[in-house]
Parts: structure tokens; C-alpha cells; sequence
């Protein structure tokens, strides 16, 4: 995949990040006030923005379908084992995502002394971060060598932020807590963007031409894996564990990035 194309679709994912943004601070603005009103109205706006949504992608034009070749099975991606195995690690090193929607939130509201609206604090924070540097981030990938290095260096902030998160416990002080959390939550927002810009570049790389239809659905179930999955093993690994579990998480975001390089190999040595 070329650094252009990979940077239009980083592009993309930016423009989401801008809504979470937006989301981020109304969330800010519930959670200060505090009030029933304040969150039905937040509860009403959301819905209201996921109609507008669905409305927006009806008005999109429809694609025709890539024919298929005679002979060939309907779903030859389940047949792929190697790029399974490339969506799997993908999947795991997406955790991310609810880590920071879901199990931070928690582990900053039971276990640190941090104010609540840190939460939404590093929301804001990890949308600027995205706006401002993912498109830079994903001009670094011109292949799969790049993309797999990307992917590897991506394992390894995750779990350095792992360890700021669990650090962000110790301590009866506010304002330490907001600092380290900070930290952890730069540290976890670079590693998002190099493993967004590498798994882009891998996904597409991977496919063949004539059925990326296919392929990218397959890779794109990684995403609702982890938002699926995750909540409930991060909630209970995290914010029951305290910080072993960060260690346990952080271990496990190395080896998912580590292990990404010898599952593309595998991958572009298949027939």
C-alpha cells in the first residue's frame, strides 16, 4: 500500500477522531454538571448523531461488486490462515481502544485520586494528538517492512503506558495523578497511531486486488472484537487486578506487536 493511500485512509480515521472529540467534551460538560437532565440530554444528542450518520451513509453511491472468479470459494478468506492470523494479532493490539474508553475511565474513577473530569481530559487530549500527527505518523509506511516496524514499536508504548497507568495509583496526590495519567496517555496515544498506520498498510498489502471487499471485512472484525471482548476482560484484568493486570496487559500489547512481524512473512510467502 502506497504512503499516500495509507495516509487518505488515516485521513479518515482523523475525521472519527474529530467526533470523539466533539463527544469527548460534551461527555466533560454531563459529567460537570451532574444532573439527569444533563445526561439524557447527552444520551438524546448521541442518538440524534447516529441518525444523521445512518441518513449521510444512505446517501452514499453503491459499488459494484468485484465478479467472482469461476471455481473459486465464496469466503477465500476463511481459507487464509496466515492473514487470520495477521487479523487476530490486530484484534488484540486493538484492546486499545476500549483500554482507553472503558477501563481507564474506570481505573482513574475507583483507583487513583484523580478528579473525574480527567476522563474526559484524556479524550480531548488523544483526539488533538490524532488530529495533529496521524496522517504525518502514516507517511513513514511505504511497505510491509515499514508497517511491521510501525506495528512492533506500537506493542511496545502500549505497554510502557500500561505501566504509567498503573503508577498513576500510587500516591494520595490529584495532581500527581493527572500527570502521570498524562504521560501514560501520550505514551498510549503514539502507540495508537504507529499501530493504526502499520495494521492499514498491512491489511491492504495483504489482499489480493481482486477481492478486498472480502479481505477488508474479515481484517475489519478485529475492531468489533475488541470492542466486544474487551470491555469485560479489561474491566476485570485492570481495575480488579490492579497492577498486575497493567503488567499482564502491557506483556501482551509486546508480544502481539512482536509477533506481527513473522505472521506478515508467513503471510507474503503464501500462494
Amino acid at each position: 500500500m502506497s504512503s499516500s493511500a495509507n495516509s487518505s485512509c488515516s485521513s479518515v480515521v482523523m475525521c472519527s477522531w474529530r467526533g470523539l472529540a466533539v463527544g469527548a467534551g460534551l461527555g466533560g460538560l454531563a459529567l460537570l454538571a451532574d444532573t439527569p437532565g444533563a445526561y439524557v440530554a447527552a444520551f438524546s444528542l448521541d442518538a440524534a448523531a447516529f441518525a444523521v450518520s445512518a441518513v449521510l451513509l444512505r446517501l452514499l453511491p453503491a459499488v459494484a461488486p468485484v465478479p467472482r472468479v469461476k471455481g473459486e470459494p465464496a469466503l477465500a478468506v476463511l481459507r487464509d490462515r496466515p492473514y487470520a492470523l495477521v487479523t487476530l494479532l490486530n484484534a488484540i493490539l486493538l484492546l486499545r481502544m476500549p483500554l482507553l474508553s472503558v477501563a481507564i475511565p474506570l481505573w482513574i474513577v475507583s483507583r487513583t485520586a484523580a478528579p473525574e473530569w480527567t476522563v474526559s481530559a484524556l479524550f480531548v487530549l488523544n483526539t488533538i494528538v490524532v488530529v495533529l500527527g496521524q496522517v504525518r505518523v502514516a507517511t513513514r509506511v511505504t511497505g510491509l517492512r515499514s508497517a511491521t516496524r510501525l506495528v512492533r514499536h506500537s506493542g511496545v508504548l502500549l505497554a510502557v503506558s500500561c505501566v504509567a497507568f498503573a503508577l498513576s495509583a500510587a500516591g494520595s496526590s490529584a495532581t500527581v495523578a493527572v500527570a502521570v495519567l498524562v504521560a501514560g496517555a501520550l505514551l498510549q496515544v503514539l502507540g495508537e497511531m504507529l499501530q493504526s498506520a502499520g495494521t492499514w498498510g498491512i491489511g491492504f498489502d495483504l489482499a489480493p486486488a481482486t477481492r478486498q471487499g472480502q479481505y477488508q471485512g474479515f481484517f475489519g472484525t478485529g475492531t468489533s472484537v475488541a470492542r466486544m471482548a474487551g470491555p469485560a476482560l479489561l474491566s476485570t484484568v485492570v481495575v480488579q487486578w490492579g497492577t498486575p493486570g497493567w503488567l499482564l496487559v502491557g506483556a501482551v500489547f509486546v508480544a502481539a506487536g512482536w509477533a506481527m512481524g513473522p505472521a506478515v512473512r508467513w503471510a507474503g510467502q503464501r500462494g
